[in-house]
């Protein structure tokens, strides 16, 4: 019997604007495929269970775990990953702005980190302080950047100057600077 026969046939997904097949069995879970099949680094495999956030990827824009994601739950949807933001010659604003802060120490939450925060500043393009807090407080940082990932996002959003701390600025308030 054909591995086909077994899956239902090929999965077919969108990964970062290219369409792939897969001849998997449909309860794969998203983060191997991205990494061991499509070779795509962006997404860490942290903690395996959806808590920690390292892999994190866009579904259709949204946040989403790709260590509990499972093939059937994306096909015919819409993935992107750290890869699919932006390029070296012209990097996504949230990329942009985490280089610019120097938001990463060893690096391992930087995915979750721009990936939540792509979605969430697409929901929300004016947060407060306290929103992107309360946005972000799922994605585990064990190297205590947190002031510079907080200072990122603000200046992302347009509401701080990168070298603005985050908990005096304007930006407590939502307001511009």
């Amino acid at each position: 019997m054909s591995s086909s026969a077994l899956t239902g046939g090929p999965v077919v997904l969108t990964v970062n604007g290219s369409t792939c097949s897969f001849d998997l069995p449909r309860d794969t879970r998203l983060i191997y495929v991205l990494r061991n099949d499509l070779g795509l680094n962006g997404p860490k495999f942290g903690c395996g269970l959806g808590e920690c956030g390292a892999c994190t990827v866009l579904i259709d824009g949204v946040a989403a775990r790709s260590c509990v994601v499972t093939l059937k739950t994306v096909e015919g949807r819409a993935v992107t990953t750290l890869e699919g933001l932006g390029e070296l010659t012209a990097l996504h604003p949230v990329q942009a702005a985490f280089i610019a802060a120097q938001a990463a120490q060893c690096g391992y939450c930087l995915n979750g980190m721009i990936m939540t925060t792509v979605s969430f500043l697409a929901r929300n393009p004016a947060p407060t302080l306290e929103q992107v807090r309360e946005a972000l407080r799922y994605n585990l940082c064990r190297c205590g950047t947190h002031v510079e990932i907080m200072r990122a996002v603000m200046a992302a959003a347009g509401l701080t100057a990168i070298d603005a701390d985050p908990d005096t600025s304007d930006a407590t308030s939502g307001g511009r600077r």
